[in-house]
């Protein structure tokens, strides 16, 4: 992401704005972002055209600070993981189980995506790699039935963790309402008092396509947070800002790589330092 900034006026503004939506950022958020940084250049008196581009950075880090933390302080606390197939949300499940067997607490995955018998296969190979236990029923089970048995097993086996695998399609709003509906229901009633993440898994390079996503699943689910995957290609990533502005869902990791370790929390100032530099080409151009 990158911008030339030889002197502020409406032109360098233009710019910005234009580099913001090419980042996936989104029009109206763009938008937003460019309002704030000319009345923060006004208020602020700033003349060195350097100085412009801190303030971006900072206007962008104030956008997605927030509830990045995850809430998990219950023995057991659960994860719900949602996402359309596709974004790496198998992958990204095994390395938050790998994440958390590194931190030391019990974990115990549950397959309840059960529309594919592949993404059940993919999650048992994910499990034996992160060493942990994992709840699964046949392809076309009900997926509230193998949340069910993962608590119920994760409560047995003294786990600190439960995270389930869900819906990974959307074929039809009101059968993912239904769905995502009676596993709300299950983790409500067979894990009362338990902390609940529920998180959208969303491909940096679906670009605004993840901001309709999110809509839905929010609506679907209550969301409470985002991980963001594939960032480690030409992804942008920006879209999280779109996510977070129009729908103030927080972020609460980024996948960079395919390794168990390729799983990071996400920091909001160390994701807009990465967004706006790059290349050797990037800093001739003025961003870092």
């Amino acid at each position: 992401m990158a911008a030339s900034f030889g002197k502020i006026d409406q032109e360098l503004f233009d710019e910005i704005e234009e580099v913001l939506i090419l980042a996936d950022v989104g029009v109206a958020t763009s938008q937003k972002i460019v309002e704030e940084l000319k009345a923060a250049v006004k208020e602020k008196a700033i003349a060195d055209p350097a100085q412009v581009k801190g303030e971006l950075r900072q206007i962008v880090s104030r956008m997605l600070e927030g509830g990045e933390e995850m809430h998990l302080s219950t023995k057991p606390s659960i994860v719900l993981v949602i996402g359309v197939n596709g974004v790496g949300k198998t992958t990204t499940i095994g390395k938050m189980a790998s994440y958390y067997v590194s931190q030391g607490k019990k974990v115990i995955l549950g397959a309840a995506d059960t529309f594919r018998a592949a993404a059940i296969e993919q999650l048992q190979v994910w499990a034996d790699r992160a060493g942990v236990d994992l709840i699964k029923h046949g392809e076309g089970a009900d997926p509230a039935a193998v949340v069910f048995d993962t608590i119920h097993a994760g409560m047995a086996r003294g786990a600190d963790l439960i995270i389930c695998d869900t819906a990974g399609r959307l074929h039809n709003k009101k059968n993912l309402m239904d769905e995502l509906g009676k596993i709300a229901r299950v983790v409500s009633r067979e894990a009362e008092g338990c902390d609940l993440e529920t998180l959208l898994v969303v491909d940096a390079t679906t670009g605004q396509n993840g901001v309709n996503q999110a809509r839905l699943f929010q609506e679907a689910a209550g969301i409470t947070g985002i991980v963001l995957t594939k960032l480690d290609g030409t992804a942008k990533g920006g879209v999280v800002i779109a996510i977070k502005d129009s729908l103030q869902i927080p972020i609460k990791f980024i996948g960079v790589g395919e390794g168990l370790e390729d799983l990071r929390p996400f920091v909001p100032e160390e994701f807009v330092q990465a967004l706006f530099a790059g290349d050797e080409e990037k800093e001739e151009e003025g961003w870092n």
